[in-house]
């Protein structure tokens, strides 16, 4: 029976160490048992290793013991590994964590659940994390009531938290639930340290889901409490939240510079608070904005930057993070194949490490690239099945993006009422929650569609370009800009206008200082030689 409370859940090399340094008298047990062929003994690196015959007969060695007796053997098999191993703990977290569990020894049990659960998440082994991290909170139930219990829950759930995000989603409720009770415990003691990062992960999970009104007060609320606290890494994870919350409003230039205000703060040794790497968040934020702003060279550049430092980072969860974000940025850049194989690259990412956010990214991404590489009704039903993903899991800021990207395909498809009706869903959310990111492109291609549906929708389609113009003038965002002057431009050329075209398409065309060779500003070029009558 000792023996199969020992053995249970550990290697039984560790029976042979146990009996010579604890409890001599079991070597004559293992020599009866060998006898009697119960267990089997095979040769190992340091010592022999003592083997079960039959995993059954372990089985009812253990449960006939009784159920005192039985949480004593275990409390003792963790005193003896914690005795053998005292400076190799970390080496046997799971063996310690698993005894101690089952043994009356909660505060044991709670702190190697807790480490356990640590180290996994250190090691991307995020569904791991939140067993132990879980079965510890479950047992500090047990314990009383104090401030020692309270400082120890709040640090398992902000343990819980990132390798939720990882498994669940940034915007799932039990996220939420995780972040809620850490702010809930950090009221109750006053104002720890500790408030800072359960503010933040309550900040990523209203972001997520399209609350941006919520997440930009409680951004605010960070950098306040970044300032009084004279900290760089809090002032990095402040201005990162305000940055990508602001790139999400279509407040690009304000986004532009909080971004960069956090990528200067910067460490890489430092831990990541928010489940990724922060300076990967920094540079594909920085990446998106830059291309928005009308710099699509730069942009590339900071997105193929923010994929080397999370591959030199060796991090599951920021690499995703680079790669579905240089993947939107391909789509951008009108880069099909390019969007395809980063996309495909961050569908085997996710499907490996269990990524639900960012499979259901990398397959809208690819749905589109698919539809523009002219696999229409394949690439329709991949977007549609990613946008799915994402109302799943609650994502909701991606979503009139996606829906743009459903509405070009189904354009190009001649499906024009399911994407007018994809439209009409974008354009909703970006007035109900303050989603602007992409709204000029989705004014830009209602026009369009409009015109093919109908040319007597002329005066209509012209609205639609007018006020994607509008609004990517007023946000500064030149690459939605040229897009929706070129459609307006085309309007007006074929309304006999050719001067009035000819002469807003050369403005945005000339303030571009780089990425010629994009699909864009080749098209713009082209258009603007047929205005002038000249063709290249």
């Amino acid at each position: 029976q000792t023996l199969a409370v020992i053995g249970r859940e550990s290697p039984l090399g560790l029976i042979r160490k146990v009996a010579s340094k604890a409890e001599p008298q079991l070597e004559r047990m293992l020599a009866d048992l060998r006898a009697a062929e119960f267990i089997y003994e095979q040769p190992a690196l340091t010592d022999a290793e003592y083997i079960f015959k039959h995993a059954l007969t372990q089985e009812v060695a253990y449960n006939s013991l009784l159920i005192g007796r039985r949480k004593l053997l275990h409390e003792r098999a963790g005193h003896a590994l914690e005795s053998m191993f005292a400076e190799q703990l970390d080496d046997h977290l799971a063996q310690l964590a698993h005894h101690y569990s089952r043994s009356d020894n909660v505060s044991k049990a709670v702190e190697y659940l807790g480490r356990a659960g640590q180290q996994a998440l250190q090691r991307s082994a995020h569904a791991d994390a939140i067993g132990s991290l879980t079965a510890a909170l479950d047992l500090l139930q047990k314990l009383s009531d104090s401030a020692e219990r309270i400082q120890r829950e709040l640090l398992l759930q902000l343990a819980l938290g990132p390798a939720l995000i990882a498994v669940k989603g940034w915007a799932a409720s039990e996220v939420e639930r995780a972040y809620t009770r850490t702010r809930e415990l950090c009221e109750r003691l006053g104002d720890p340290p500790e408030l800072f990062p359960a503010l933040l992960g309550l900040w990523a999970v209203y972001y997520l889901r399209g609350e941006l009104p919520k997440a930009y007060e409680l951004a605010e609320q960070l950098l306040r409490r970044a300032q009084g606290a004279h900290a760089p890494a809090l002032l990095l994870l402040a201005h990162l939240a305000l940055g990508d919350t602001s790139l999400s409003m279509g407040e690009f230039l304000l986004a532009r510079e909080h971004l960069e205000m956090a990528n200067s703060r910067y460490d890489r040794e430092r831990p990541m608070a928010i489940g990724h790497d922060p300076g990967v968040n920094c540079l594909s934020y920085i990446a998106h904005t830059l291309w928005t702003l009308g710099y699509p060279d730069q942009a590339l550049k900071k997105g193929d930057e923010a994929v080397a430092l999370a591959q030199a980072l060796s991090h599951s969860l920021s690499l995703a993070f680079a790669e579905g974000l240089v993947g939107y940025l391909h789509q951008y850049r009108r880069e099909a194949r390019a969007a395809q194989e980063t996309a495909e690259r961050l569908t085997d990412l996710s499907v490996e490490h269990g990524f639900p956010h960012w499979l259901a990214q990398a397959t809208v991404t690819r749905g589109w690239a698919m539809a523009k590489q002219g696999h229409n009704q394949e690439g329709i039903a991949q977007i549609r099945e990613g946008l799915a993903a994402f109302r799943a899991i609650g994502d909701g800021v991606l979503l009139p993006h996606a829906l743009c990207l459903l509405a070009e395909a189904c354009g190009e498809a001649g499906r024009l009422d399911d994407g007018l009706s994809a439209l009409t869903e974008a354009i909703a959310a970006a007035d109900e929650h303050g989603i602007r990111q992409y709204e000029a492109e989705a004014h830009r291609l209602k026009g369009e569609l409009l015109l093919r549906q109908d040319h007597s929708k002329a005066a209509e389609a012209q609205g639609c370009f007018q006020r994607a113009v509008e609004l990517a003038h007023e946000q500064s965002a030149k690459s939605l800009e040229l897009r929706a002057t070129m459609s307006l431009a085309r309007l007006l050329n074929g309304q006999g206008r050719r001067d009035e075209a000819r002469s807003m398409l050369a403005d945005i065309y000339n303030w571009f200082t780089e990425g010629f060779d994009t699909a864009d500003l080749k098209d713009a070029k082209a258009l603007l030689d047929e205005l002038e009558g000249t063709r290249t």
